[in-house]
């Protein structure tokens, strides 16, 4: 440097001298400020995860609810930190949300690959997991859009889960405050009072049952033997059923079915004929003759014996010496 210095007095006069060592420290001031203004953007982008020196693919994906995750959330795909969110914003008046993230690795996934946000730690926060396509047709180039996703996660899950069963929770005990707002209907000062009078009433008939009881057991006591007779005879009479039982099972049934069945036959045979008329039942029955004497017979002997009642001279006469009979006249009185 020094020796380049001399050269350039050398050279120059002493005038022109001055003016070069004038435009050099501009120069040297100039430099100074570009690199510090350098270094600060460099700084800058180092410290928000953008290394100037690399060439980073960018990538976008939009979703309702972004759940927490924010810019500077790191990109993984398996597991790997290869990126990180860039931006998030709202799309338009629908209130999607656009992330903008880039992609250090040169690591290849197929255009429908998802871009999933999850949970990154049990203790929050958030991060964006590339899940890869299986067997893709092309590659997502930088730019972009790729499917969105939202994984729930362990507290999600949890979470899922829980809700339905505090809803559960909130209507079983709203169930209880009813119940318990009924019991406390229940036992008050007018209700307790009927309470304690029916809880008395019930001891008194529990007594009264008790001694019941006791009356009883003493009966049972005193008629102990008169009750084992009468079970001892009605185990006898069961017995005698059974060997009853047992004797009309081992009768011939057969052959008192064929007698009453030739009974049967028998009087429907004798029934026939004194239907006909045949025989002298039939004959009685059948010929009008016959009841027609038997008739006139009865009211002629009914005709005699009420004569003879009113006219016991006219059939019956005693006399010691003997009298002349005299003229029947006919009676007034006299049946026709």
């Amino acid at each position: 440097m020094g020796t380049i210095k001399l050269l350039i007095f050398a050279i120059f006069d002493e005038n022109t001298q001055v003016s070069i060592l004038k435009i050099t420290k501009e120069i040297k001031a100039a430099l100074i400020v570009l690199s510090a203004i350098a270094l600060l953007i460099f700084g800058y982008n180092f410290l928000k995860g953008n290394n100037l020196l690399t060439h980073d693919k960018e990538f976008y994906a939009y979703y309702d609810n972004v759940d927490g995750l924010d810019t500077a959330s790191k990109v993984t795909i398996n597991g790997y930190h290869v990126g990180k969110v860039q931006d998030i914003a709202f799309a338009d008046d629908s209130g999607k949300l656009k992330v903008t993230f880039t992609i250090e690795s040169d690591f290849k996934f197929g255009a429908n690959s998802k871009a999933q946000i999850y949970s990154a730690s049990i203790i929050g926060g958030k991060s964006l997991a590339i899940i890869p396509e299986s067997n893709p047709s092309e590659f997502a180039e930088s730019g972009a859009t790729l499917v969105s996703d939202t994984d729930q996660g362990m507290i999600g899950e949890l979470t899922s889960k829980i809700d339905p069963i505090s809803d559960k929770l909130e209507r079983v005990l709203g169930k209880v405050d009813t119940t318990l707002t009924g019991i406390n209907r229940i036992l008050s000062e007018e209700n307790t009072t009927v309470i304690s009078k029916s809880l008395a009433d019930l001891s008194i008939t529990l007594n009264s049952f008790k001694a019941t009881s006791a009356r009883i057991d003493g009966i049972l006591v005193e008629n102990e033997a008169n009750l084992n007779a009468g079970l001892s005879n009605f185990k006898s009479a069961s017995s005698n059923i059974n060997d009853f039982s047992k004797d009309l099972a081992e009768a011939n049934i057969e052959e008192i079915t064929q007698r009453l069945n030739q009974v049967s036959k028998d009087v429907a045979s004798l029934t026939q004929k004194v239907s006909n008329g045949n025989g002298t039942a039939g004959k009685f029955i059948n010929d009008p003759a016959v009841y027609d004497n038997l008739d006139r017979a009865t009211r002629q002997l009914d005709m005699l014996l009420q004569d003879l009642k009113l006219n016991p001279k006219r059939y019956v006469h005693f006399s010691l010496f003997g009298k002349r009979n005299k003229e029947y006249k006919k009676p007034k009185d006299s049946l026709k």
